[in-house]
C-alpha cells in the first residue's frame, strides 16, 4: 500500500482561500520599463495592487549589468573606472616626511588617549 503526504484526495497542493485569478499569470499586473546608460530597455512586471512607492526606482540591467532607471531621458550614469596606476604613480602621491610624522604622532596620541581611558576604568 502506497502512502503519500497529508493532502486530501481531490485537493490541490497550494490551493488556498484565493482564487486562480489572484495568483500567477491570471493576476492583474503592470509593466514598468527601465533603461540603462547604454539604451537597453528592461520590462519588469509588478502586481497591480502594489503601491507605486514600493516599485523600485532602479534595478540592475540584465543586458549590461549597469544600473537602470525608470527615466528614459536620464538613465543612471556609467560608473567611472579608475585607470590602472603604476607603482611610480603611487610613489608620487606619498606624503612628505613631515606630513607622515605628523600623522603618526596623531595616531599615537589617539592610542594613548584610548589606552588611558581603558586603564582608568579598570
Amino acid at each position: 500500500m502506497a502512502s503519500g503526504g497529508s493532502a486530501i484526495r481531490g485537493s490541490r497542493v497550494g490551493a488556498g482561500p484565493m482564487g486562480e485569478q489572484d495568483r500567477g499569470y491570471h493576476a492583474d499586473r503592470v509593466a514598468v520599463s527601465y533603461w540603462d546608460a547604454l539604451g537597453n530597455e528592461t520590462i519588469r512586471y509588478f502586481s497591480a495592487i502594489l503601491p507605486d512607492e514600493e516599485i523600485p526606482l532602479t534595478i540592475d540591467s540584465p543586458q549590461s549589468g549597469l544600473p537602470a532607471g525608470r527615466d528614459k531621458e536620464n538613465p543612471p550614469s556609467l560608473a567611472k573606472l579608475e585607470p590602472y596606476k603604476t607603482h611610480l604613480a603611487y610613489v608620487k602621491e606619498r606624503r612628505t616626511e613631515e606630513e607622515a610624522e605628523q600623522l603618526l604622532e596623531e595616531a599615537l596620541e589617539q592610542l594613548r588617549v584610548r589606552r588611558g581611558k581603558v586603564s582608568s576604568t579598570n
